[in-house]
């Protein structure tokens, strides 16, 4: 049976984020359908007609991202596979093999994602995040790596209240 995962505050903000970066793409994409209607006819230059082509070709990356959060935001919810996975919001201390203990914080969507703190976050269906769904601290959890089996302490978990 498949349930639906409630949504967090921070969910909701990443969904904020890409509602107003869709509105800021399409205001862009907008403007330039006008430059690039402009375009034709023109006569002038080499750099001109450069300049032309680059709008045109900015213009199809505009509709690509467009489509790419269009179907993001359609999507809804991120669906339960069945497995159980970490909230997002969690925060969780580990203890890795090499010694570094590191604080991270679980996001369900990687457009969580804060820009400068990539290396302190996981998302909750990333092999990690999978496999620490369930664990309590002290638990050592072994998850996949591209390189093979690795393994991880749980020192501390604190959901989201």
């Amino acid at each position: 049976m498949s349930k639906e995962v409630q949504s967090t505050g921070l969910a909701e903000a990443a969904r904020d984020h890409l509602v107003a970066e869709l509105a800021r793409l399409r205001q862009r994409r907008d403007r330039l359908e006008i430059e690039v209607k402009n375009d034709r006819g023109m006569i002038g230059d080499h750099g001109d007609a450069a300049e032309a082509i680059q709008r045109a070709n900015e213009l199809a990356v505009l509709g690509d991202r467009i489509s790419e959060l269009d179907r993001r935001l359609k999507a809804g919810p991120v669906r339960d596979t069945g497995s159980e996975t970490l909230p997002g919001g969690t925060e969780v201390i580990l203890r890795f093999a090499d010694g570094e203990v590191v604080t991270m914080h679980v996001i369900s969507i990687i457009e969580e994602n804060p820009v400068g703190h990539e290396a302190e976050t996981l998302t909750a269906h990333s092999p990690l995040g999978q496999a620490l769904a369930g664990c309590k601290p002290g638990d050592t959890v072994t998850y996949s790596t591209p390189r093979g089996p690795s393994q991880v302490e749980l020192i501390a978990l604190k959901l989201p209240s």
